[in-house]
């Protein structure tokens, strides 16, 4: 199996309500939820064997989040993925591969500036994204908002549940935040890690709540818990250890960015 190494790279932040995204409602009561907090907006880099592959492409500009997503969001000058390639002397056209973990706009901006990119997301969510509830329009920038989403027209390969992208890079679905959700893993050296999206939004997300009986730590944003709750505890399973777990919206990514750590160098 071929090994890769990985990159993260921040693409902005949201601002987000701390007891709405991070902690089901059940479990407030051990945790703060109080406030806001301005969490990052993580893609990866994934480079070896010939390849350079992203997976997601990560947040809008700063006037396109406010109005249409999350008042508050930043995506400061720079952080653009095409800007971030550019300080690593990538250019957009080098990159072959696109590995969406599911297409809510924060993970697919700018998709169309990689033209020679075969871009991958599974069926059930493109398929959900296409003609989504109201209650999801925000998330796909569905037209009936003034917006055209970015998967729009573009060519991207459907997969049916867990597969092989390329060797030494798989996917598995991880329903819950969104209907095709899937985990990308990627084979480095050290092991594998599992780039999770936003099936988990802190590491907290995979603790127990012994006082609860529970086995893990439920996120408050999610379209359907059963699947979310089932689909953590896989990723917990999958997982050599919590290192090996790369969450797109975790406060501890800025730390691992501001770093400047490579993974599986």
């Amino acid at each position: 199996m071929q090994n890769y190494t990985i990159t993260p790279i921040i693409t902005g932040y949201t601002h987000t309500n701390k007891a709405t995204y991070l902690y089901h409602h059940s479990i407030h009561k051990y945790y703060d939820t109080e406030g806001f907090l301005d969490l990052p907006v993580t893609i990866f880099l994934v480079q070896g064997n010939g390849h350079k592959i992203l997976i997601d492409t990560g947040m809008s500009d700063t006037e396109t989040a406010g109005k249409y997503h999350h008042p508050g969001s930043v995506q400061p000058k720079g952080h653009a993925v095409y800007e971030q390639l550019e300080k690593l002397g990538i250019g957009c056209e080098e990159i072959d591969t696109v590995i969406f973990t599911h297409l809510h706009w924060d993970h697919v901006y700018y998709m169309g500036r990689f033209t020679n990119a075969k871009m991958y997301a599974q069926q059930k969510e493109y398929e959900f994204a296409k003609n989504p509830i109201p209650l999801y329009y925000k998330s796909y920038e569905y037209p009936v908002l003034g917006i055209e989403p970015q998967f729009k027209d573009m060519e991207i390969t459907l997969l049916d549940g867990e597969c092989e992208v390329l060797d030494g890079i798989s996917v598995y679905p991880s329903a819950g935040h969104s209907v095709g959700h899937q985990t990308v893993v990627v084979n480095t050296k050290d092991g594998e890690y599992h780039c999770c999206g936003d099936l988990i939004f802190t590491y907290d997300n995979i603790k127990e709540v012994p006082e609860a009986h529970y086995d893990i730590t439920p996120p408050g944003r999610f379209l359907d818990i059963v699947d979310s709750w089932n689909s953590i505890v896989e990723l917990k399973r999958r997982a050599k250890s919590p290192e090996f777990i790369l969450p797109t919206h975790a406060p501890e990514m800025i730390d691992l960015v501001e770093s400047g750590r490579i993974l599986g160098v």
